[in-house]
């Protein structure tokens, strides 16, 4: 593995910017240790709107900034286990919507952790809710150890052309997300 990092290291780094071949690296590594995203593959569906309730940050990709931001938040949900705290859920799935967005991909979004809820009637003190507009959505699952997995698709779909709407995109983990050596997540991307 040494080598083939050292090798990349040697054909790359005349050719990209230090942010671009940091970002390369770090796709390659996480596409190797994941199980389904060297193809990519996805489906598609139109969804209804639906409601979502939770903790929120406004957080942004620049300087990695998102992932402190995101990790923290997280850690917050996690460890005071808010999700108990949500009322009207319509499951025990976790959601981490990404939503709000300033322009694209490169400007600020908000992240909002919690879970699909009935109405938006009974919002716990300290949470917010938002409504998810409906949308078309490209859904990609990634498999195998947690965050890595999750991260490998969200770096592919930052490095391809997909046109996406930035209007509300989410990760859902489920039952099959349990266990965080072999998880199973699904990813939304609405696109126009």
């Amino acid at each position: 593995m040494l080598s083939i990092f050292i090798n990349l290291v040697l054909q790359y780094h005349t050719n990209m910017s230090l942010r671009k071949f940091c970002i390369y690296i770090i796709s390659t590594s996480l596409l190797i240790s994941c199980n389904n995203t060297s193809e990519m593959k996805y489906k598609t569906e139109e969804l209804s709107q639906f409601f979502i309730v939770g903790i929120s940050v406004r957080t942004t990709n620049q300087n990695m900034q998102s992932q402190k931001d995101i990790g923290d938040l997280w850690t917050k949900y996690m460890i005071q286990n808010l999700g108990a705290n949500i009322h009207n859920k319509v499951s025990d799935d976790t959601y981490c919507v990404y939503t709000d967005y300033e322009s694209d991909a490169n400007g600020k979004y908000t992240t909002l952790l919690g879970c699909r809820v009935k109405s938006l009637d009974s919002i716990p003190a300290g949470m917010t809710g938002i409504i998810v507009s409906p949308s078309h959505y490209r859904i990609y699952t990634s498999t195998g150890k947690l965050p890595d997995c999750v991260v490998s698709t969200w770096v592919h779909i930052w490095q391809s052309d997909i046109k996406r709407k930035y209007a509300a995109d989410f990760d859902v983990y489920g039952p099959k997300a349990q266990n965080p050596s072999n998880a199973e997540v699904e990813t939304y991307l609405s696109v126009k």
